[in-house]
């Protein structure tokens, strides 16, 4: 969505995001410097076009959008290109890659378009000459009409040939002329080699690689382990060897040259296909020994190509589909507080929505007002967020050089948003708090977390379902959902008869509930999901038998070592033992319990002893919640002493499952890396913690390899 504004004002934004986007480029391609992602510096950039499209009298010829690559360092010999390399057009999502093939589709209206897929590799582009079959020159891509001379180090690359392969009935003397476009970059584990030796750390394995070529010496560039992929073939003045009359003619062809060509690369059929190869990658990505970002998506035929022509900047025949960032840019609209099940004040940005991990965001946390201050976030600011997996986004950066002089500080209140009671600062806390037990928000918040998916898990109870709740005094606490009747509930504006039929039917499953998920929905301060588990397992309740109806084993997957079917018998423990067992347990023995630490023992020993929590308990004894202790039983013992950290999407589990099964063979699974962490189990879509592991030296696996393990 585009700013709004004036056209003066818009001049204004457009020679700011020019001049960010200028340093930005020089640090990147020329210093090798990598201050903030490319997926943040591509949406900057999105936004000068859509700008400069509606303003094009602002549009100048040093204007980053009109470029292709990069300044030229200076360092070296500066050469023409044969051909101008073109930059390619991106598309970030299906909408938009719906729109690329219908485009497609109407300059060759009635053919058949067959494409070819090719992983874009996170490197740098170089172009190589061959004069009568032998290595000649290597040529950084520059500005897209000039390139830097970098012969001397990518020869070193063992996958760049020095003399091509000679084809049956061709000399190498008669070869033409040859130029081959492609991709020079560096594995991960040639960056972490690189990195552990001290020389010059690098954030990502482009910038090493850029940096590598541009050594002078090429003995360096020869001991960091380059490797090269090509994809573009142009031979010139050609008599003698075969013309491709497609990509992947092409592709075939410079493999018989003996050029290293993506195994990966793939012919697709029709654009339904496009879209299932897109999905495929975004899955195995973080399989590859090497980072891409995305796939390169191009028409097969030539002559397709040559009908379709090019922009001033960009083929039309080919594109780029960039996988979902995990950061991008956007503009701070409002900054509020929000209050949450505890009392705590937290400052939430409202931002103007865009795309991060493949989600829509629209809101981001700021921690607190010293967060706020040492980031110098204001409202109306152009900010850098960051989202990885289930993380809340969060403001990583301010752009400060986009500010207008508009921007408005912030300061956190002295009374409560919601309820105007006064807010404290406990000593040794930066987190401000509202003192009101009886406040709306937390009470609201405390009901919230309450049924969230970590705890009840019950469908159809939102954030607005549940003020509506309370405001019609239907229900006064989390035991009162329990009562709820379909009457009542069919008054309310929200419910019609199917909502109200599934949400009773919803809160009647979750009756049965695991003694882990009961202790974290009760919402004691500092008990996260871990911790509830770690009490759970310390506890030896008396139990019986009841049958577990169908309807109630959504919630089952994480308790048993196998899933009980409908009509089998389980062990279960009332509420009542549970009272009498958290009673029982002293300050000490709480402190004692392995990875519970003295603030968390401290607050569950007080709530238990406070008598409005004792109420809560036993009005949830009586309305019927039965507690399954049988999470204790293992499966096997193949991971025991083994610690696991999880990271992006699973293929074929999600990550609660993962480790419900960790747990069921004897294994521990962890939220954070650290030197003790055994294995990292990542699937796709992966944050910071795959870059720890790896920083750690922790094994990381995908989900075959965590399936073997307990095969």
């Amino acid at each position: 969505m585009m700013l709004q504004m004036d056209k003066q004002e818009a001049q204004q934004r457009i020679e700011s995001l020019k001049e960010w986007l200028k340093k930005w480029n020089y640090d990147y391609f020329v210093l090798n410097k990598n201050e903030v992602s490319e997926a943040a510096r591509d949406k900057i950039k999105r936004e000068l076009e859509e700008l400069e499209a509606k303003y094009p009298e602002f549009v100048t010829e040093d204007s980053p959008t009109q470029r292709v690559g990069s300044a030229l360092s200076g360092k070296f010999a500066k050469i023409k290109h044969v051909r101008a390399k073109q930059s390619l057009s991106d598309i970030f999502d299906d909408n938009e890659l719906e729109d690329w093939e219908e485009r497609i589709q109407k300059l060759v209206p009635g053919d058949n378009i067959e494409y070819v897929s090719e992983l874009k590799l996170d490197g740098l582009n170089i172009s190589v000459i061959y004069k009568k079959g032998k290595y000649f020159k290597a040529i950084t891509r520059g500005d897209g009409v000039h390139g830097e001379d970098v012969s001397h180090a990518v020869k070193t690359i063992k996958s760049v040939p020095l003399e091509l392969n000679e084809i049956e009935g061709v000399s190498l003397e008669n070869y033409p002329d040859i130029e081959v476009s492609g991709e020079v970059f560096m594995s991960k584990q040639a960056l972490k080699d690189l990195n552990e030796r001290g020389e010059q750390q690098f954030a990502n394995p482009r910038n090493a690689a850029a940096g590598t070529v541009r050594q002078l010496d090429p003995q360096v560039a020869a001991e960091r382990n380059l490797e090269m992929y090509f994809y573009t073939l142009n031979l010139l003045d050609n008599t003698t060897l075969p013309n491709p009359t497609s990509q992947l003619e092409s592709l075939e062809l410079m493999k018989s040259l003996g050029l290293r060509v993506n195994e990966h690369s793939k012919l697709i059929k029709d654009t339904a296909g496009v879209s299932k190869e897109i999905k495929h990658w975004e899955k195995k990505r973080d399989s590859l020994p090497y980072e891409i970002d995305g796939l390169v998506l191009k028409v097969n035929a030539f002559a397709q190509q040559k009908s379709m022509g090019s922009t001033a900047k960009a083929p039309r025949w080919a594109a780029a589909y960039k996988f979902p960032a995990e950061q991008s840019t956007t503009v701070i609209e409002d900054i509020q507080v929000q209050v949450g099940r505890t009392g705590t004040l937290t400052p939430v940005a409202y931002l103007r929505p865009t795309q991060v991990a493949g989600s829509t965001v629209a809101r981001a946390t700021l921690h607190n007002q010293d967060e706020i201050d040492r980031k110098d976030v204001r409202i109306g600011d152009t900010v850098i967020i960051q989202k990885a997996g289930d993380i809340i986004p969060e403001v990583v950066e301010v752009l400060k050089d986009l500010r207008t002089g508009k921007e408005k500080a912030f300061k956190m209140p002295s009374k409560c948003p919601v309820c105007g009671s006064d807010v404290i600062q406990e000593e040794g806390e930066v987190a401000l708090r509202c003192v009101n037990p009886k406040c709306f928000a937390v009470h609201q918040q405390q009901i919230e977390h309450f049924v969230s998916r970590k705890a009840f898990d019950v469908d159809g109870l939102g954030e607005k379902v549940i003020e509506q709740l309370i405001a019609e005094k239907l229900i006064e606490d989390v035991a009162d959902l329990f009562t709820l009747e379909r009457d009542a509930l069919m008054q309310l504006e929200l419910f019609k008869d199917k909502k109200t039929d599934n949400l009773l039917s919803a809160l009647e499953k979750a009756k049965v509930i695991s003694l882990p998920r009961f202790l974290y929905a009760l919402g004691i301060r500092f008990v996260g999901a871990e911790t509830a588990e770690l009490v759970a397992n310390h506890l030896k309740l008396p139990t019986h038998k009841i049958v577990l109806d169908e309807a109630q084993q959504k919630d089952q997957l994480s308790l048993f070592a196998e899933t009980p079917k409908a009509g089998e018998k389980i062990e279960v423990a009332d509420i009542e033992e549970l009272i009498k067992g958290l009673e029982a347990l002293s300050l000490e023995e709480l402190m004692d319990i392995e990875g519970i630490g003295d603030k968390v023992a401290e607050q569950i020993h007080a709530w238990i002893r406070d008598e409005d929590s004792v109420h809560l308990l036993k009005k949830l004894q009586k309305v019927g919640i039965k507690l399954t202790v049988e999470h204790q039983k293992r499966a096997s013992n193949k991971l025991e002493g083994k610690t696991f950290v999880l990271t992006g999407t699973l293929p074929s589990m999600s990550r609660e499952e993962a480790k419900a099964l960790i747990k069921k063979n004897g294994g521990k699974a962890s939220s954070s890396v650290s030197a003790q962490t055994d294995f990292l189990l990542a699937g796709g879509e992966v944050g910071s913690k795959l870059a720890k592991a790896e920083k750690l030296g922790v094994k990381v696996i995908d989900e075959a390899a965590f399936l073997k393990m307990i095969s």
